[in-house]
């Protein structure tokens, strides 16, 4: 199969480009060679193939998902940080659908997607992080489950059945394969699933890529082409990504780079952070853990994570403090899981 064949699937984010390229000075500045931070948003977009189905298009696209991927140089360990669409931060001026130009505001995190598209989502996620975006991708909810389709499904453990009538999901206990459409009900589900938070959320978002990590490793897809090929095709059916990354050549070589890495060096972690002061439904960084994290992801240094669930203090720990971080300032510990935490005991 020709490259070409299948670059036509993907749309370059040139407005994106445009608009970062007019704010290219502000931008922060990438500290270590070969390593790379890639954007990854899933759009809660209806006007896609086949989305309409999950409820009514208000006019305005958000993120129902963001998570910074950093890929270490020499691609020795990947680190994939979800960040809470509820998170409160700071969204600097954007240029809007219309051409206008919104204020800079104190806002929701997933209000810079809704403002200003990716090239807001970045530049709102390097003045928090002080991480430079070396590529971004969009997907939709069609291209994701196509994806998972592509894999033949993706195995989870669930400790108990599910009976969501609200994400249309009926599975049993125990080992599951999950089908593009059951994937896309389980990660996406928030208020019938586990305790109803979007902590919850992102934790069974973070162990399903996990297990689509081990899916992918284990088939062999990242060793051969031929399987890769119709994966990758699959997911540029509805893929946006930064005009560098729109060719099959460059989605390829960017996957393949990650076929060496270890399970065990795939981690999965949220942002630190709590309830926002001001509004218990809104959340806010906790410090000193979160700059550490960003500052480990600048430098490209280890990130090494707890078996415990992301973001849910015990009863024994500081919920502002030690909950998220180690207090050792050498080699901080955040909570989180790797790609094979999912499995079945």
């Amino acid at each position: 199969m020709a490259y070409a064949e299948l670059d036509g699937n993907i749309t370059p984010d040139e407005a994106a480009a445009a608009e970062l390229a007019r704010y290219a000075k502000e931008r922060p500045t990438a500290l270590v060679k070969d390593a790379r931070n890639v954007l990854l948003i899933g759009s809660d977009s209806r006007a896609g193939d086949g989305n309409s189905a999950y409820g009514r298009d208000s006019g305005t696209e958000r993120s129902d998902t963001t998570i910074l991927l950093h890929l270490s140089a020499g691609r020795r360990s990947a680190t994939a940080v979800s960040i809470p669409r509820d998170l409160m931060v700071d969204v600097p001026a954007c240029r809007r659908p219309d051409g206008s130009r919104s204020a800079p505001m104190f806002a929701m995190f997933n209000h810079s997607f809704q403002t200003g598209g990716s090239a807001c989502t970045i530049r709102t996620v390097e003045k928090l992080t002080g991480v430079r975006i070396d590529h971004h991708v969009v997907v939709d909810f069609h291209g994701f489950k196509k994806m998972v389709d592509a894999l033949d499904g993706v195995e989870v453990c669930l400790k108990e059945p599910i009976r969501d009538k609200a994400a249309k999901l009926r599975l049993p206990a125990g080992r599951v394969t999950l089908d593009g459409e059951q994937a896309l009900g389980y990660v996406r589900a928030r208020k019938t699933l586990g305790d109803g938070s979007d902590t919850d959320r992102m934790d069974r978002q973070q162990r399903f890529l996990g297990a689509l990590v081990d899916k992918a490793q284990s088939n062999d897809v990242l060793l051969n082409p031929v399987k890769l090929y119709p994966v990758l095709d699959a997911a540029t059916s509805s893929l946006t990504t930064d005009p560098a990354l729109a060719s099959l050549r460059s989605l390829y070589d960017l996957v393949r780079g990650l076929r060496e890495i270890p399970t065990g060096q795939v981690r999965f972690l949220t942002v630190p952070r709590e309830s926002y002061v001001y509004n218990a439904n809104r959340d806010q960084l906790v410090e000193p853990a979160a700059e550490k994290l960003f500052e480990r992801l600048r430098t490209d240094a280890p990130v090494s994570v707890t078996g415990k669930e992301p973001g849910n203090p015990t009863s024994s720990e500081s919920p502002d403090h030690d909950a998220y971080a180690s207090p050792s300032p050498a080699e901080p510990t955040f909570r989180g899981n790797t790609a094979g935490d999912h499995t079945c005991t």
